[in-house]
């Protein structure tokens, strides 16, 4: 049954506008991947990330790179926001909430390199 939910995933980068940009495609990439997500079913995709990661936004990331997905990613509300500063916490980390419609039940969560120690249950 789909219903409005969200799909949790976060990756690491170095603090390089061309690795924030190849990283946050890859994570998108397989997020959409995993979860057969079309373009009608996404309502919105909210990143956060890591104050040591400060020379590209992620969602300009991802609108730049709008070619390489099969919809228009850059038609997709996208929103951008620093993650709190918790001490020992994950460095150089993207994180991403992709809210849409989808069937809770087949929803896979996606955690890359280093951000797998974020999630070691299900990575």
């Amino acid at each position: 049954m789909r219903r409005l939910c969200a799909i949790r995933g976060a990756i690491t980068a170095e603090n390089t506008k061309e690795s924030i940009e190849k990283q946050t495609v890859r994570l998108v990439q397989e997020i959409i991947s995993e979860n057969n997500i079309r373009e009608n079913d996404i309502v919105d995709f909210n990143f956060s990330l890591t104050r040591d990661l400060d020379v590209l936004n992620p969602a300009t990331a991802l609108r730049l790179n709008a070619d390489k997905f099969n919809f228009d990613v850059s038609k997709v509300p996208l929103f951008c926001s620093q993650e709190a500063f918790i001490q020992g916490s994950l460095e150089r980390c993207i994180r991403v909430l992709v809210t849409g419609y989808f069937d809770r039940k087949k929803i896979k969560f996606v955690y890359l390199d280093d951000a797998k120690k974020l999630r070691p249950d299900i990575s």
